[in-house]
């Protein structure tokens, strides 16, 4: 009914009435991202591990923080699973959960902000300060139409913090700041919206905030940063990626380097996200949340670290269903193809019910 709807209603009225929507629920509950110092991440891949880094971080140096993620939600200590199944949930539901960041004290939100949330106006009533770009590479392009659109919705999430009201954080003027992944090719483009700090991350080109021996550990993955030592508790070395923005949000916030190091190796799970399920097999099993190519590859490369000699590597791969990015499922397809044992291939999500 609602596919048969839109194709009657001008595309403006629809944009209009999701603008009007998110308006209405910021009002609705009185602006609560008015009072925290809010974070919003997006990119293709590992926004949801980069914001439990993140979250960890703050914590490990004193700061209550809240976030909204595609696998979990968290205010203060208390964390639940998402139960939208969708990483920004509707608008009025986002505004209640900012709103029970605020209530319960929380300093700061951590949003993980899609684009697809963004074309939906999702993020409108939201008042970020810091936005962080982590990597960019195609993927819903059956909603975007091209890639291009792809990037430049994404972009709106860093012209909003251009024109988000200044907060303080404990007293202090809270800089407009926005923290980007000098590796890749698209980092200029995020870079170039207004901010009065900007801050980059890098494990390939030179920058104050480069990753060096960067090698698996005994548990996750370990490198060094500014001349610190950092070990990860979640099993693959790409990981290192998704922790890099919290190191850079730590030193924001002037948290000493040591607490920076407890809050990264203090988090060993992360729901979905090289998840260890156990119980009390004679053989190891991972959930992970990979849905594009390059994470795919990254998965293929920690399952293969992971097992065992005379071990065989089984994956469990699933797609979208009804008709959502259909240009991925064979790239992916390829990808565990060339690297794993065995295949097994199921639908996931029909979205046809």
């Amino acid at each position: 009914m609602k596919s048969f709807l839109r194709k009657l209603v001008p595309e403006k009225l629809i944009c209009m009435y999701h603008y009007l929507l998110a308006f209405s629920a910021s009002l609705w509950y009185g602006s609560p991202s008015k009072r925290m110092i809010v974070i919003g991440v997006t990119g293709t891949k590992g926004k949801t591990s980069a914001i439990n880094y993140i979250w960890s971080v703050l914590d490990a140096g004193g700061i209550k923080a809240g976030f909204v993620t595609t696998a979990n939600v968290r205010i203060g200590e208390k964390e639940i699973l998402n139960p939208f199944h969708m990483t920004m949930p509707g608008r009025f539901k986002l505004q209640r959960f900012l709103k029970e960041m605020a209530d319960a004290k929380c300093e700061v939100a951590i949003v993980e902000t899609t684009s697809q949330g963004i074309s939906q106006y999702r993020h409108i009533g939201i008042d970020y300060d810091v936005a962080i770009f982590t990597n960019l590479s195609p993927e819903h392009i059956d909603a975007h139409k091209t890639f291009e659109n792809y990037k430049k919705t994404k972009g709106e999430l860093f012209l909003a913090l251009s024109k988000s009201i200044a907060k303080k954080f404990r007293g202090d003027k809270f800089a407009k700041t926005i923290i980007t992944n000098a590796d890749s090719e698209h980092s200029p483009y995020f870079n170039a919206f207004n901010a009065e700090k900007k801050v980059a991350f890098s494990a390939e080109k030179e920058s104050a905030n480069r990753a060096t021996n960067i090698r698996p550990g005994i548990v996750g993955a370990i490198f060094d940063m500014g001349g610190t030592h950092y070990e990860l508790s979640i099993p693959g070395v790409f990981n290192v990626y998704n922790a890099f923005p919290a190191i850079v949000i730590g030193e924001v916030f002037g948290i000493n380097k040591e607490k920076i190091k407890k809050g990264l190796a203090d988090l060993k799970l992360i729901p979905g996200r090289m998840e260890e399920i156990m119980e009390g097999q004679k053989f190891r099993v991972f959930v992970d949340y990979a849905h594009e190519k390059q994470s795919m590859a990254y998965v293929m490369e920690a399952g293969n670290n992971l097992k065992g000699a005379g071990s065989k590597l089984i994956i469990l791969l699933g797609a979208e269903g009804g008709g959502r990015d259909k240009g991925k499922r064979p790239i992916m397809g390829e990808i565990v193809g060339k690297h794993a044992d065995i295949v097994v291939v199921s639908n996931v999500d029909p979205y046809e019910d």
